[in-house]
């Protein structure tokens, strides 16, 4: 038998935080591959160290298959300064732990979603032994930082374009989420033929389910439209307390949590619409199918930025992927797929009016086929298997395995 190789991801993110990281280096592990993940103590997305975890415990684990390896880094916080301090302390310890480790893997795989300063951490990790690197990018930089920040200054963005454009030229290979991701890396790449499009896939476990109504999401006859996921600044919730004083019979079922949570919960309040939402909190991904099922659709937006025209959020995938009927505060690539796979409809980023034309347009329709669209282009475009077998002819091309 061809034996497979070891590979190192760098992930400022893993396991028992919820990134879809989690179930592509699991299925490396059922493949035959060796996998070792270098990561950080869990504190995402509330902002502090998961219980049970700290600078003195845990550090090292093993979870499916995969050895865990944590070096410290400070917790998010819920302010800019500690989200700073985050992302630096994660690749200072980075650097430190490639500069004593013995750990020897043959070829290592950067999971993206910002920082992208932890991308640092694979190059000097390659470069040191000489082996292939391989980035799949979810956030583009620096983009991403003048949203999150509010930085717009050329003397801090700079030196952060001119650390992207050096961790692009150090890649073997760089995958993108969406075709226009693609685009804007090559436009910083010599080589632009090392940039593919690498869609995001959804674990097996988001599939349809059967109806069936929980304490948290009773039949009561109202229309449900459930968002499932991070409550940032990112992804523009504030339109939906704006649309909600405008709707009769909905309600919005919100899963998840975030540092805009606060934030978002104070708008509810503020519009006097408390009454339209049900709050849930962060559940495990593996009760998001049947929470979707309870629900008539699922929500995706972002706030305006032209960054969002460009992205194609994971939680599309696992929507989809549940055969659930979209509706989008959106534009761009999460507008295209989604009228490419006529599952849902589309209003503007942030009109709210509009929002609400489409809502009560979908509470009009039959959307049985829209659900049937919904997954049958997900299994066409976004299934695990396919994807994840083009992945590993990439890793053939750069390392072939020994014999």
């Amino acid at each position: 038998m061809p034996k497979k190789k070891h590979i190192l991801v760098v992930s400022q993110y893993f396991y028992p935080e919820p990134f879809r990281i989690n179930d592509i280096c699991s299925e490396w592990v059922k493949r035959g591959y060796q996998v070792t993940v270098l990561t950080g103590i869990p504190n995402y997305p509330q902002g502090k160290y998961y219980e049970g975890y700290d600078l003195a415990h845990k550090r090292t684990e093993e979870w499916n298959g995969v050895k865990i390896v944590r070096i410290p880094l400070t917790a998010r916080g819920n302010n800019s300064i500690g989200l700073a301090c985050n992302y630096l302390s994660f690749v200072i310890s980075g650097y430190i732990w490639k500069c004593l480790t013995e750990i020897k893997a043959d070829y290592v795989f950067t999971f993206e979603v910002s920082p992208m300063t932890q991308a640092l951490i694979g190059v000097w990790y390659a470069k040191k032994h000489k082996i292939p690197h391989y980035l799949y990018v979810q956030d583009l930089w620096p983009e991403n930082v003048e949203i999150v920040t509010g930085i717009h200054s050329p003397l801090v963005l700079k030196p952060i374009g001119k650390m992207v454009d050096y961790i692009y030229e150090h890649c073997d290979h760089i995958f993108a989420t969406s075709p226009s991701f693609v685009k804007e890396i090559q436009k910083r790449c010599r080589d632009k033929n090392k940039v593919s499009y690498w869609p995001q896939y959804a674990e097996e476990f988001y599939c349809p389910v059967d109806k069936k109504y929980t304490p948290e999401i009773p039949d009561d006859g109202m229309f449900k439209i459930i968002f499932t996921g991070n409550i940032g600044q990112a992804q523009g919730l504030e339109i939906l307390p704006k649309a909600a004083q405008k709707l009769e019979n909905v309600e919005f079922v919100i899963v998840g949590d975030g540092r805009n949570k606060e934030n978002f919960l104070t708008e509810i309040s503020r519009l006097d619409v408390q009454d339209k939402f049900i709050m849930i909190d962060r559940q495990p991904q593996e009760k998001i199918p049947e929470l979707l099922a309870c629900c008539d659709a699922a929500f995706v937006s972002f706030m305006d930025n032209e960054l969002f025209t460009k992205t194609i959020p994971a939680k599309l995938q696992s929507y989809m992927a549940c055969g659930m009927p979209i509706i989008a505060s959106a534009s761009g690539e999460t507008k295209r797929v989604i009228e490419d796979a006529k599952c849902g409809l589309c209003s503007d980023i942030g009109d709210a009016e509009g929002l609400c034309q489409i809502i009560n347009q979908m509470k009009q329709e039959d959307t049985q086929q829209m659900e049937n669209n919904s997954r049958e282009y997900y299994l066409a475009n976004f299934e695990k298997k396919k994807l994840m077998d083009e992945m590993e002819e990439h890793f053939m091309k750069i390392m072939p395995y020994e014999k």
